[in-house]
């Protein structure tokens, strides 16, 4: 009986069994051992909380001696990219998140092209994703692309600045944008409902592609469904709040920031979107890599393999062309010399006339001695 028993937990009645209802479990397997890679890309100007915000998203400190410049030093600051990679493990399940930071975007007085630095970081990440793929070890590859790009928008203006604008614009066809409003604690909720409208008026107005979360499908459970329905219906962009202190509240330690009117709770849906932006980003990660995957990368992927078409193109034509100037170059040179044999031959017929003439003279004259003589 325990040996037939464990047979049947083992092999199941092959008859209505044949075991590939198991194969989820397999990827699940496979996938929690080999871990997860995110890169998220934060940007926007020095002193709208990026830094402290991503410590509050994933609870650890990203920045721990970190260097901050000095207004005089942020006049002719440069931007510059700084990757920080850690690894982070929850219930058994590891990832390797990369956030890249951009500082010294938009500090200095002139910040036309401030931004070609990060593009050109896009696009570097893209190219060495494409070279590993078309290598021949393909086993290990390191995925660096930006999967998410954080924009965060100040919530001192009246919506979006030139440099927000183009900004996106230059970005929106490479990496999934999800703008941000920082410092939400600085504005009434009258106000951020108006900043949040006509910013997303002028995202319109100007034709910038922000990311947008996909349907839930019909076999989700109704907890996610929920989810993503209150996500889909929340006004965007999402005004959040960070902090790394933790305040004492009716005898419960939270995350906040304490002002003599009260206390502003990180995770409070009422004080700020940031439960939201963390649920977004949590439930929505493997499509942010999906997106990048079947979208963004491939779109540079078509667009390097036309370029290297045109290149070998270009490059026919080239030689086409080379090989019809050197085809032209010798019909020259024939038509120089069969010339310069023409006139050869016309410089020899006379001088062979001259000759000609000057026998003829001379056997003249000498019949005209010969009679003198005679004489």
């Amino acid at each position: 009986k325990t040996m037939s028993g464990e047979k049947g937990k083992l092999f199941p009645d092959s008859a209505s069994y044949v075991g590939f209802a198991n194969l989820p479990n397999q990827v699940h397997r496979k996938s929690v051992k080999k871990g997860f890679e995110f890169t998220l890309m934060v940007v926007g100007e020095s002193g709208l909380g990026k830094s402290t915000l991503i410590n509050s998203l994933f609870l650890t400190d990203l920045y721990p001696e970190r260097y901050i410049p000095g207004a005089a030093e942020k006049i002719e600051r440069t931007v510059q990219i700084e990757a920080s990679t850690v690894e982070i493990e929850e219930r058994g399940v590891k990832l390797r998140l990369t956030v890249v930071d951009t500082p010294g975007y938009g500090d200095a007085m002139n910040s036309q092209d401030c931004f070609k630095t990060i593009i050109q970081y896009i696009d570097n990440q893209f190219e060495r994703y494409l070279h590993d793929e078309s290598g021949l070890n393909r086993r290990h590859i390191v995925d660096n692309r930006v999967h998410c790009c954080f924009y965060f928008i100040s919530p001192f203006g009246h919506g979006l600045k030139p440099l927000d604008v183009e900004f996106m614009k230059a970005i929106h066809s490479k990496v999934n944008i999800v703008p941000v409003i920082a410092k939400a604690d600085t504005l009434t909720l009258r106000e951020r409902d108006r900043l949040k409208r006509r910013i997303l008026d002028e995202i319109a107005e100007q034709g910038i592609r922000i990311y947008q979360l996909p349907d839930a499908d019909s076999d989700e459970d109704e907890e996610f469904k929920e989810q993503t329905r209150v996500l889909k219906v929340s006004k965007r962009p999402l005004s959040v709040i960070g902090s790394n202190q933790l305040i004492e509240v009716k005898g419960k330690k939270i995350r906040g920031r304490l002002y003599p009117w009260g206390v502003v709770e990180v995770e409070n849906p009422e004080h700020n979107d940031f439960l939201k932006l963390r649920t977004m980003l949590v439930t929505h990660m493997q499509d942010l890599q999906e997106v990048t995957q079947d979208l963004h990368y491939e779109n540079f992927r078509s667009e390097r393999l036309k370029k290297a078409g045109r290149a070998a193109d270009d490059e026919v034509l080239d030689k086409d062309q080379i090989l019809l100037e050197k085809e032209a170059e010798v019909r020259a040179l024939t038509r120089l010399f069969n010339e310069e044999i023409r006139k050869g031959r016309t410089i020899v017929d006379e001088l062979q006339f001259s000759i000609a003439i000057v026998i003829d003279l001379q056997s003249h004259f000498k019949k005209q001695d010969s009679i003198h003589c005679v004489f």
